[in-house]
């Protein structure tokens, strides 16, 4: 059995990682990488957001600061706005987008969503390329976009999943 070393932040946000890797709690947790299908996803996301919105930023794999000592990686973060200064996100982004590769677990994905949403994250979209399926979470609750459009909390942000999965 292992045995998690307790790592302060200084020291996680002080390296480099390859890939990067979350912080929860002292203790630097690996993420899976992507795929193919995890990638297309990915980039389809983010070119699309980044053209037909100009008054959002979006990023690929940038750190988020949800709580002092927790930092979640999504795949794909928007900001209401331009381009955030600093090096990570410290405040709630208006999407985090979250790409299921084979390997994710539920329970690890919850996590995710729990803590996107209890930092103030409006909404989270989470993607699964395999099936061209995606839904949509807030503090309501979740639900599958029976329309095939995924939108932000305020809905003016809308993807047609026929962007992302184009194939």
């Amino acid at each position: 059995m292992a045995i998690d070393v307790l790592i302060p932040v200084s020291e996680y946000l002080g390296q480099t990682y390859d890939p990067d890797r979350e912080y929860i709690e002292g203790i630097i947790q690996e993420r899976n990488v992507g795929e193919i299908n995890h990638s297309d996803a990915q980039s389809a996301l983010n070119a699309y957001i980044r053209f037909e919105f100009p008054g959002f930023w979006c990023g690929v794999e940038v750190r988020v600061q949800v709580k002092a000592d927790r930092y979640r990686i999504p795949d794909v973060t928007v900001v209401r706005g331009g381009k955030p200064t600093g090096r990570i996100i410290c405040a709630p982004p208006e999407l985090a987008i979250e790409i299921l590769s084979p390997d994710d677990r539920a329970g690890d994905v919850q996590d995710k969503i729990d803590d996107y949403l209890g930092f103030g994250v409006g909404c989270v979209w989470v993607i699964r390329p395999e099936t061209g399926r995606a839904w949509m979470h807030d503090r309501e609750g979740s639900h599958e976009p029976k329309d095939g459009v995924l939108r932000n909390a305020a809905g003016d942000i809308a993807v047609p999943l026929s962007a992302i999965f184009r194939d």
